[in-house]
């Protein structure tokens, strides 16, 4: 036990959570070369293997009683992971290229950030856990803004964008707007349940602040899709808990509205790039020559759709959209149906690019079976975070609306990204994940 009944375990967790939500060319890391395949352990691996040590000492002592409000997780979760593992060994009865080694080193790491999720339900036994690792995220989160503020008054530092344009900060443009979203989400779900505590309502407020000027900086317009709809969810869950007042609740729509108008703003110019593409204004030399956002993603999904067409049952393979050999055989078609689309906007062996849409890297990669184990994971944890939030009693019925409200958030950035191992958005999404069977904890 420490000081301030924080306990070593929570005060783990907390020292993780920066860590995770860092960009990997911010972490000291070593290569490590084993049987052909070669891996970067980096700092975020070694945190989170110290969280998973946290968690075996803590269920060895206390027995698995803090897993059982989520069994359907663990199951789920258990079974789309196990599937993965799969999919690194059946494309080896292909006759297609396939870099097994290179995507199972990918596979175990993208596993072990699912130690997470557990995480967070064994590590926050006491509520001054619970408050440190908030304390901790809006900590990140503020530093992560201010430089971002720093980038686009024009400092190019720590690879900035340049002024006026959308920034990285510590984690890349779309990663610092989830880092952001999920603070701004925590922030209002603060508020609309009316947590008492005067601390906590005034963080609540700094979050909101802080998560509206990161979301707006990181310009992903992916992020509205997942915003809007969580900041709604929450305002219902108030209702029906009735614990706040119609301009709270009103507020909480009003700061998902200007972030998100924050955002289309930002993104103007590639707004008028894509309405290019549509037809809907006259191509000019850039948009022919240039790589333009929405462009390219739509030609990739239509890339990743003949894929999943061609490989319905068990896909490509783990990462197989990413190789020559999943994607190359349909670019002679992609080709044709996106004349305009400039030729680097195009994958290739130097430049693979991927999906960039989880749900359809996950037909392409997993086939129909992985699919379904992702959607049953997610529909499990919005099943349990719905319930607890909406029936249990205050505290955790708090953590639940937190972990519910983050996960729907992350749906919506998980459509401008592909399944990629060991970045920050992975470790958001499994801490969501936890944080929907994260049940009451001690006071003492």
């Amino acid at each position: 036990m420490l000081p301030g009944r924080v306990t070593v375990g929570g005060l783990v967790l907390a020292a993780t959570l920066p860590i995770v939500f860092l960009h990997l060319r911010y972490q000291p890391a070593v290569t490590l070369h084993a049987g052909g395949a070669s891996e970067t352990f980096k700092l975020s691996d070694a945190m989170v293997l110290l969280t998973a040590v946290a968690t075996l000492v803590a269920v060895r002592r206390r027995g698995t009683r803090d897993l059982r409000p989520g069994p359907t997780v663990w199951v789920t979760g258990l079974l789309f992971l196990g599937w993965i593992v799969l999919a690194t060994f059946y494309p080896l009865l292909s006759h297609r290229s396939y870099a097994w080694k290179t995507h199972l080193v990918t596979a175990a790491e993208f596993c072990e950030y699912a130690l997470l999720a557990p995480a967070v339900v064994v590590l926050l036994r006491r509520r001054a856990d619970a408050l440190l690792a908030f304390a901790a995220l809006l900590a990140w989160t503020t530093v992560a803004v201010v430089i971002g503020v720093v980038q686009w008054a024009g400092w190019t530092g720590l690879h900035g964008w340049g002024r006026g344009h959308r920034q990285p900060s510590l984690l890349g443009p779309h990663e610092f707007a989830a880092l952001s979203a999920l603070t701004l989400g925590a922030g209002l779900v603060v508020l609309v349940l009316r947590v008492e505590e005067r601390r906590v309502r005034a963080a609540a407020w700094v979050a909101t602040v802080v998560g509206i000027v990161g979301f707006v900086l990181g310009g992903a317009t992916a992020g509205i899709v997942g915003l809007v709809p969580a900041a709604v969810l929450a305002v219902w869950i108030a209702v029906r808990r009735r614990t706040a007042d119609r301009r709270v609740l009103a507020g909480a729509l009003a700061a998902a509205a200007v972030a998100s108008v924050g955002v289309v703003a930002l993104r103007a110019g590639d707004f008028g790039e894509f309405f290019r593409f549509l037809g809907l204004r006259p191509l000019n030399h850039s948009s022919s020559t240039n790589v333009q956002t929405y462009p390219q993603r739509t030609m990739l999904a239509y890339i990743g759709l003949r894929i999943w067409i061609h490989h319905p049952i068990f896909g490509v393979g783990w990462q197989g959209s990413n190789e020559v050999s999943g994607f190359g055989p349909e670019l002679l078609a992609a080709h044709a149906r996106f004349p305009h689309v400039s030729a680097s906007s195009f994958p290739s062996a130097q430049h693979p690019y991927g999906v960039q849409i989880l749900y359809l890297q996950a037909l392409d990669d997993l086939g129909i079976f992985g699919f379904a184990f992702l959607v049953a994971l997610i529909a499990s944890a919005l099943v349990i975070g719905m319930h607890a939030a909406l029936r249990a009693p205050p505290d955790a019925a708090l953590a639940a609306t937190f972990g519910t409200v983050w996960i729907v958030i992350l749906l919506g950035f998980w459509l401008a990204q592909g399944l990629v191992a060991g970045i920050p958005l992975d470790a958001m999404t499994w801490l969501a994940f936890g944080t929907v069977a994260l049940r009451p904890y001690s006071q003492a």
